[in-house]
């Protein structure tokens, strides 16, 4: 029997929709534990059946003073003070693109660029990006960028430059987004997100697990990305990385069922969308991001470190993945 004969067994909810409902999601989220599992495998394996996992590679190139006050970040410059980390400049586009080089020796097939700013600038600074970017979609590797908000112009450039996607995470629901930062609103992100589809961007967005959220957050939260049309491409999903003297620093641990579930219930609703493990994998062991995979994650980051802190070890993956039978995917 192949994979899509065995598909048929799954509900019909593999179907790709973009009009979920509060409570149908809800419904999904609180199934029994194996039914939501084997619901969202089953899915997985009709949409994404190539057993490849995406690796991609996170570089910060320009390190804190973000005049943004969200509560779990460490480049926050409200929170300097406490959290004692150096700001440091936008690094040059050739230092970039070197990097880019060594994260493709080392298995990555998409390099992706953060900065600590609020609004992309009108300046050098953003000709120093749109230059690397196209250096490192010279490298053949898929180009993602994470720089803040930006406008339609701005967007139209990254898009002439080559750049693959574009990330820019929700983080939460609508609801409880303005107890995370007061420095912009929730409709300020889908703006910018707008932008980038209308550029004709791929749109990475996700959010972060373990910020203060309810359960209702949560399905809220994967509402609205489910009802985004066409889906995110990429959605990440990252667990809390409580860092000392930010707000969030004694918040608590995720539960691993949580964030397996929410990958499952994401993968039921997004079949087609490429569901990313980010910040907070290293304090996951292995067998919940076994779990993980089977709910429907098929890319992580991949290297030691995510911005401002440590990642999983290069290694650790690379043993892993090969016991699981899952093969690093090469750029189309």
């Amino acid at each position: 029997m192949n994979s899509t004969q065995k598909s048929k067994s799954c509900k019909d909810s593999s179907t790709l929709r973009h009009n979920w409902s509060f409570k149908e999601i809800g419904d999904i989220y609180s199934q029994p534990f194996f039914s939501l599992l084997h619901e969202a495998h089953c899915i997985h394996k009709a949409y994404n059946n190539d057993f490849s996992i995406q690796l991609a590679s996170l570089l910060n190139v320009k390190t804190g003073g973000c005049p943004e006050d969200c509560k779990y970040c460490s480049q926050s410059a409200h929170y300097k003070k406490n959290t004692k980390l150096k700001s440091e400049k936008l690094i040059s586009a050739s230092e970039i693109i070197e990097k880019a080089k060594k994260a493709k020796e080392n298995g990555a097939d998409r390099f992706c660029i953060g900065t600590a700013w609020r609004n992309v600038p009108n300046n050098a600074d953003f000709l120093t990006i749109l230059e690397a970017i196209k250096g490192i979609r010279a490298l053949e590797l898929e180009a993602c960028a994470t720089l803040g908000m930006l406008n339609e112009e701005q967007a139209l450039k990254l898009a002439e430059a080559g750049l693959t996607a574009y990330n820019h995470n929700i983080d939460t629901s609508p609801e409880h987004y303005k107890n995370i930062t007061s420095t912009r609103t929730f409709s300020d992100r889908i703006e910018t997100l707008k932008n980038v589809r209308q550029a004709g961007l791929q749109v990475c967005c996700g959010g972060i697990l373990g910020i203060g959220e309810k359960e209702e957050d949560r399905i809220s939260f994967l509402r609205v990305l489910s009802s985004m049309n066409p889906h995110p491409e990429s959605v990440p999903f990252n667990v809390l990385v409580p860092i000392k003297g930010t707000p969030f620093e004694n918040n608590l641990p995720v539960d691993p069922f949580d964030l397996i579930k929410i990958i499952a219930v994401a993968r039921i609703l997004m079949p087609k969308s490429r569901i990313r493990l980010s910040a907070g994998r290293k304090s996951l062991s292995q067998e919940t991001q076994i779990l993980c995979y089977y709910a429907g994650a098929n890319s992580i980051f991949y290297g030691e470190k995510l911005l401002t802190t440590a990642n999983a070890k290069e290694f650790e993956d690379e043993k892993l993945l090969k016991k699981l039978g899952l093969m690093p995917q090469t750029e189309k």
